[in-house]
């Protein structure tokens, strides 16, 4: 089995709120001042912070595994995924600034915010470029980033459903997932074993492994022979 919802680390927030639990007006009011992601990262699981920054990833292209309708952003510094239950309607490019409290989510950190309203988006930014890595330097310091491995499927596609296939790909410095979420619409026809493929994505963890998260059928490129 892939794994249990991430989604609920959100639905804990959701009840908190509800309950009445807030935090004290100086917390509150301090969590307003945009941070840099890179340094929202730092921080410990409960903080509550304000980051903006550019959209790599539509919302709700990794519903199937991730069970919320969530999008990453990235600024200059890092990227964070960001988790909420109903649909903003982000897409790449958009300039998103969001409230919410880092949560770990299997492994992966992300930023849940305590209500719709605390994501705006505002216009549209420059395009992210990915980040091109070697397959075995996808890991912590990754995370959160729009990243790009070229490299050899070293394991065929293999179901993994509900929440999607996995395959594995390796450039000759480690061994990588690649998993791609049921909602991408993502055809993984040919990809056998031996041929090379670049691969574009969210630089992704779950549990104890580090993996590459393709957003849609552009992201997979397979070389031919």
């Amino acid at each position: 089995m892939r794994r249990s919802p991430r989604g609920i680390s959100a639905v804990l927030v959701l009840v908190l709120v509800s309950t009445g639990v807030a935090l004290p007006a100086r917390t509150a009011e301090a969590s307003r001042h945009v941070v840099s992601i890179a340094h929202a990262r730092t921080l410990p699981p409960g903080t509550v912070v304000t980051v903006a920054g550019t959209a790599t990833t539509p919302s709700g292209a990794f519903e199937s595994s991730f069970f919320d309708r969530g999008f990453a952003i990235q600024d200059r510094t890092a990227g964070i995924y960001v988790s909420v239950p109903a649909d903003p309607h982000v897409t790449p490019r958009d300039k998103v600034r969001v409230t919410g409290t880092l949560r770990d989510s299997y492994g992966l950190l992300v930023l849940v915010p305590a209500d719709p309203a605390e994501v705006h988006v505002r216009g549209k930014g420059p395009e992210v470029r990915p980040v091109p890595l070697a397959t075995g330097a996808v890991g912590e310091a990754t995370e959160g980033l729009l990243a790009r491995v070229t490299a050899t499927v070293t394991r065929a596609p293999a179901s993994d459903l509900p929440y999607g296939h996995k395959f594995f790909v390796d450039d000759g410095s480690g061994e990588l997932t690649i998993f791609v979420n049921t909602g991408t619409g993502i055809d993984l026809t040919g990809l056998a074993v031996g041929r090379t493929v670049r691969v574009t994505g969210f630089s992704s963890q779950f549990d104890t492994h580090y993996e590459i998260d393709p957003r849609s059928p552009d992201d997979i490129v397979v070389r031919r022979p």
